[in-house]
């Protein structure tokens, strides 16, 4: 009699910014697909609020990791309590990001630069570098950005900060896919334009709500992330520009 074939854990993703916005929707997405998700952001009750709208049945799969990802010392910190966690982690997905109200050259407070460039830019590097030995191991893994029409064309709408950062952000993603390729490994940006979240409350004007109507919703592009991990790992979406009609 042969022995009994116990099935393989089921894949894990960690994502950034899981507390809010496309963040959250994309750790609901993973989780209604059966992955396990390791929820990173800086707020635990935030995190919390995402992990209680998953179904019941779901949350065990779900865990929370509350960390800065501009502190690379707490990056590190939390990658080791994911793999210790989960022994693996399958998806890295950067949905972490902020703006300020004071973006344009005339105006950006130099503190303001930095910590645009820190949770934007920084942060996913951080992650990346901490992820990458456990993922080479592996041989398989991909990494998906979740980055702004802003990271092609420079707007003054975006502000010069967030232009910079998301430029930065989608050298970044290239640079794994030219370097990691030999690993298994594969990265994809995805560009979307308007969507309708709480970082837009940090614009020098935020949208009525008849502009945000007409706006993506964060499950659209958490649809983007989906198509991206699960396609065959023979494949890979590099770039992905998405808007609203």
């Amino acid at each position: 009699m042969k022995p009994t074939q116990l099935p393989s854990p089921s894949p894990v993703a960690l994502v950034t910014g899981a507390g809010s916005g496309v963040g959250r929707a994309v750790a609901l997405r993973f989780a209604a697909e059966g992955w396990r998700v390791a929820l990173v952001g800086r707020r635990a009750d935030a995190l919390a609020a995402t992990v209680a709208l998953a179904p019941a049945a779901g949350r065990r799969r779900l865990a929370a990791f509350a960390c800065d990802i501009g502190d690379h010392a707490a990056v590190q910190k939390m990658t080791a309590a994911v793999l210790a966690r989960f022994g693996r982690v399958d998806a890295f997905v950067n949905a972490a990001g902020t703006n300020t109200p004071r973006r344009s050259w005339s105006e950006l407070p130099l503190a303001a630069y930095h910590e645009l460039m820190g949770a934007n830019l920084h942060g996913p590097f951080h992650c990346v570098q901490a992820l990458l030995p456990a993922m080479r191991a592996r041989g398989t893994g991909t990494f998906v950005f979740i980055n702004s029409e802003a990271g092609l064309k420079a707007s003054p709408k975006a502000g010069v900060a967030y232009v910079a950062s998301k430029f930065g952000l989608t050298g970044l993603a290239q640079s794994l896919n030219a370097e990691e390729r030999p690993h298994g490994l594969r990265a994809c940006s995805i560009f979307p334009g308007d969507i309708d979240t709480d970082l837009l409350n940090k614009r020098p004007t935020p949208p009525p709500p008849e502009a945000r109507a007409k706006m993506m919703r964060p499950e659209d592009v958490a649809a983007c992330v989906w198509l991206a991990v699960s396609l065959p790992q023979r494949a890979v979406i590099e770039e992905l520009l998405v808007r609203p009609l």
